[in-house]
């Protein structure tokens, strides 16, 4: 195998297949990327056996050919090569060795046959569709900071992405849950979707589907089965297992009856609680709300560390109120209001409390109180 490829176009292809790649395993093939050189085309493909990535792009091939080298080892190279290089890759498989060069820079790295490479099993998708990566983008983002930590409810590591009924009807919707906050997440239901099964979709694949979505232009084929999901674009396909478990039944925590109204600007709110909250003890960083008439006050009383409080100028006409949460819960749930007005709907101090942004209904959110 010989090829000559751009730095930056193997730089960008090698990042997402290298960041897939667990650096702490007891396979060694596991380690590397497969290269698989034909025609004008390089891929490069990784895998944990849970997510497999496969990446595309254009190269001078001269001899077509495939070999694995450690992925985090050949992405150093490259990232650490100057800008406009244009890299050399000729891999001798008789030697078991990749050469590289760049001007006048040579490596040459071991390599692993290509047949050691485990290649995850074709799976039959029930569902296809396509959506646009903003969609896609906006309904991941905005869910995830609520997937649970907890590895013994292992069923809410993931963000459950399924089909539902909305306020204005049938939707696409993801839904994120770690029993204290809750985000639920709605888009217009993509043509093609609507017998799509409910999958939850591991927190790593989350993180790794990030980065095919960067491009607002792109349209991303969805693919999904009981046991499989796949995200594609015409360069990258990320492919990965779903999470075998039963998704709990969210619609139960969230409350329908409450009825107190705040109105706030997002981005203030969310400064005044950082403020106060730098003086709450690190282990519960309990934040006091107390509502009345138009008056948000914002309070921490720390006996070991000290005492802090904020008032801000809001809407609310609703009783008296006096209600805690957890500062690190109420900055991520105001980090998603993308408009300038977050709505919270409250209905004792106990109850679960609601947030919209502004009159938007596709996107719910549900903290939970703690004492103060």
């Amino acid at each position: 195998m010989k090829l000559s490829i751009e730095r930056a176009v193997l730089l960008k292809a090698l990042a997402q297949a290298q960041s897939v790649v667990e650096r702490r395993n007891t396979i060694p093939i596991l380690a590397n990327v497969l290269i698989e050189a034909e025609g004008a085309t390089v891929s490069f493909r990784a895998t944990d056996l849970d997510i497999e990535v496969v990446d595309r792009a254009p190269a001078m091939v001269e001899r077509a050919g495939a070999t694995t080298v450690s992925a985090v080892m050949l992405h150093e190279i490259v990232r650490k090569l100057p800008d406009g290089a244009l890299v050399v890759l000729t891999a001798d498989i008789a030697a078991g060795r990749l050469a590289i060069t760049a001007g006048r820079s040579s490596f040459s790295l071991a390599t692993l046959p290509r047949e050691d490479f485990p290649v995850m099993a074709s799976s039959e998708y029930a569902t296809n569709f396509g959506a646009p990566a903003p969609v896609l983008r906006r309904l991941f983002d905005k869910a995830k900071f609520a997937i649970s930590t907890e590895e013994t409810r292992y069923y809410l590591n993931g963000v459950y992405m399924h089909v539902a009924r909305g306020p204005e009807g049938t939707v696409l919707r993801c839904v994120a849950t770690d029993g204290h906050r809750l985000a639920q997440i709605d888009a217009p239901l993509p043509e093609g979707a609507a017998a799509m099964p409910g999958v939850i979709v591991p927190r790593k694949t989350v993180g790794e589907l990030r980065k095919l979505l960067e491009d607002d232009e792109a349209q991303i084929a969805v693919s999904v089965s009981e046991t499989k999901v796949r995200f594609a674009t015409p360069q990258v396909t990320l492919t990965s297992k779903v999470i075998d478990g039963t998704f709990p039944d969210y619609s139960r925590v969230i409350p329908q009856g409450n009825t107190r109204k705040l109105e706030v600007d997002a981005a203030e709110f969310a400064k005044a609680v950082d403020r106060v909250a730098t003086v709450s003890s690190e282990r519960s960083r309990a934040v006091k709300l107390t509502l009345e008439d138009d008056r948000l006050i914002l309070s921490v009383n720390a006996p070991d560390s000290g005492a802090a409080e904020e008032e801000l100028a809001v809407a609310y006409d609703a009783d008296r109120l006096e209600i805690g949460f957890n500062a690190k819960y109420l900055l991520e749930i105001a980090g998603q209001v993308d408009r300038e007005n977050a709505v919270f709907l409250f209905n004792g101090s106990g109850d679960p409390t609601l947030m919209r942004e502004g009159n938007d209904m596709s996107a719910t959110y549900v903290v939970m109180p703690m004492r103060v």
